[in-house]
């Protein structure tokens, strides 16, 4: 394997086979659907905002926008949430926070999807409205009431308790445990 360094773990080939194998037993067709990668991550039956939140994640991690996740997005993503630097996230949040892909976050889209990340993971200790605010306040750094890639990066790096607040709720771990370890949610 050619391209060791951007493989979770160490890129052999037993690890390769062992992640192919889990993804082939889960997704026999090869390319996990939004419905599958749902269902896989148990996250059936969500409101709506969940629902738009978890679709935003699928849609990032499929790559080449053909509406399923093949093998190499799969691992892309393992990689991406395992091994990713800090800025290689951030980029990747911001991508995730963009909902309009104009190139800047609003607080519109902020709070839509801290909104629905709560929804999913229940836990926090602000609001919406609190958090959405909170993080403008920090590293709009223009006031112009949206955050640029760059101001978005620099001002999440430069903000320690920013940085572990913005890790720690939009932490996909957990989804990418779930899909390591191969265990389904029955529903």
């Amino acid at each position: 394997m050619g391209a060791k360094e951007s493989l979770p773990g160490d890129g052999s080939a037993p690890e390769m086979h062992h992640y192919y194998s889990k993804f082939m037993r889960e997704c026999p067709s090869g390319q996990l659907s939004l419905h599958e990668f749902k269902k896989l991550l148990g996250l059936q039956g969500l409101d709506p905002e969940g629902d738009l939140y978890i679709k935003r994640v699928f849609d990032i991690f499929d790559l080449n926008q053909d509406g399923f996740i093949d093998f190499l997005e799969f691992i892309a993503a393992i990689n991406l949430v395992i091994r990713g630097k800090i800025d290689q996230k951030l980029k990747w949040y911001f991508k995730l926070y963009d909902a309009d892909g104009n190139g800047c976050i609003d607080k519109k889209e902020l709070l839509s999807i801290f909104t629905a990340i709560q929804a999913i993971n229940g836990h926090t200790n602000m609001s919406a409205e609190e958090f959405t605010n909170m993080v403008f306040e920090k590293i709009d750094v223009n006031n112009d009431g949206e955050l640029t890639l760059e101001e978005f990066i620099n001002g999440v790096e430069r903000d320690e308790d920013l940085l572990e607040l913005i890790t720690k709720s939009f932490d996909l771990s957990n989804v990418l445990k779930v899909i390591q370890s191969g265990r389904r949610h029955s529903i």
